[in-house]
């Protein structure tokens, strides 16, 4: 397939404008063949690109192809659009496919209804034009995935070439509770200008999590650092579409590995031991919960994990650097604040023993003490220790840098999920001596 395609890559509000750095680095792509969008970006390319996309891009959750876009006002017009699309190009009829559609102010008052129309429009289309014979529903493994979104007076149809979201890298087998998305922890490390995506270049500076869990930020450094794609070890959807041809993928995944091996084994072993990503954690499970998944990553030697509690750890290098966390917060601060005095810490928490799960989700007037006495001695210790460094904190609290009694020097808008943060920034001076 050499025809241009219309690309567009979807990822969290907030990260938009790293998004258009990454494949702006990735491909040399600017003004009308890559346009940041609300909600992500769009670019103008063809296949090849869309399957580079793909293995490199470490913000996107999906690679999207864009085949159809017009006004509609109800069902009856979604149906029409689907139809006019030559789906037959893209998967068989012996294949199998589904439909999702998501919409914002759309005035359909049911999707469910919308998304069973667009079924059936790409089902006629296949019996018009494949012998009266139509590919099958699969809702769980389908070959084909199309996607529609639903504007207030749009209508845009996408052929999905990813399949299962991108920030599912394929090493993580080992997790705790709610990890981290591989996508967000990039974006943090974009944020905290660690990684500079436009360039494609990181710093020479030591990078440090001390709530690693299991090691999804410091994974992400690590494999930024080797040069290793983030899609390297998954399968997409694309490859099970018509235009998949696989020497021509192989040729792209060898293009990928062999910028990584181009040098010998001499300077390959330097390169890892100028790495300097460093995490630790106050439970030892989620320690080696992180050294498996480096170890499936490909990071192992470039990574140094500990256990040990982040208001006792001492900086991991001489050189300062970057501390980059997601703390815990909601009961998870209180367990941590406990933790402080009592050595539980999240691994007493997972088990249990400090604090279990409220069904009404509300938190006490003691556990919120709990989680300021964790702030205040978190930043103490970095005050007495970490002078120098710059501390970066993921939170859904507005109100941390209060609780750490610290003001920040800098708030970045991120969305985890559906919940809205701030990476905060803040600025780690020594600890000043009272006057008498």
């Amino acid at each position: 397939m050499t025809a241009p395609l219309a690309l567009f890559l979807p990822c969290p509000g907030g990260v938009e404008d790293f998004l258009a750095d990454e494949v702006h680095g990735l491909t040399g792509l600017m003004g009308e063949d890559l346009l940041t969008v609300r909600g992500g970006v769009r670019v103008r390319g063809d296949w090849p690109l869309a399957l580079r996309l793909n293995l490199h891009s470490r913000l996107a959750q999906r690679v999207l192809v864009e085949l159809a876009h017009a006004l509609y006002q109800d069902e009856h017009d979604l149906y029409r659009l689907a139809a006019s699309v030559a789906w037959e190009d893209w998967f068989t009829p012996r294949q199998t496919f589904r439909v999702d559609i998501s919409a914002q102010a759309s005035p359909l008052r049911s999707l469910n209804f919308a998304t069973l129309r667009v079924k059936d429009a790409v089902a006629d289309r296949f019996r018009e034009h494949a012998g009266g014979v139509r590919p099958s529903i699969d809702t769980q493994r389908p070959d084909a995935r199309v996607t529609a979104h639903l504007s207030a007076s749009h209508a845009t149809l996408y052929i999905d070439t990813s399949g299962e979201p991108l920030f599912k890298r394929g090493w993580r087998q080992d997790k705790g509770d709610a990890p981290l998305k591989e996508t967000l922890a990039a974006a943090m490390l974009a944020a905290s200008g660690w990684w500079q995506p436009a360039t494609r270049q990181v710093l020479p500076v030591p990078l440090y999590d001390p709530c690693c869990g299991s090691g999804t930020i410091v994974i992400e450094a690590a494999q930024l650092a080797l040069g290793l794609p983030p899609g390297g070890q998954r399968r997409f959807a694309f490859e099970r579409l018509r235009p998949f041809d696989s020497r021509q993928w192989g040729a792209i995944k060898k293009e990928a590995s062999g910028a990584l091996l181009a040098g010998d084994i001499d300077q390959f072993d330097l390169k890892v031991e100028s790495i300097q990503v460093f995490g630790s954690d106050v439970a030892h499970r989620m320690v080696d919960f992180a050294q498996r998944n480096a170890e499936r990553a490909g990071v192992a030697q470039a990574v140094q994990l500990r256990g040990g509690d982040a208001l006792q750890r001492l900086p991991p290098a001489d050189q300062p650097g970057i501390l980059l966390m997601n703390p815990p917060y909601g009961e998870r601060i209180a367990a941590a604040g406990v933790a402080g005095r009592q050595g539980g810490g999240r691994e007493a928490f997972q088990s249990g023993t400090l604090a279990r799960q409220r069904s009404d989700g509300a938190v006490t007037v003691q556990e919120v003490n709990a989680g300021d006495e964790f702030f205040t001695r978190l930043a103490a210790h970095w005050k007495s220790h970490y002078a120098g460094w710059t501390a970066w904190l993921l939170t859904p609290d507005l109100k941390l840098p209060g609780r750490l009694r610290l003001k920040e020097s800098r708030r970045v808008p991120l969305w985890n999920g559906p919940i809205e943060c701030r990476l905060f920034r803040f600025d780690l001076t020594a600890r000043q001596p009272r006057s008498t």
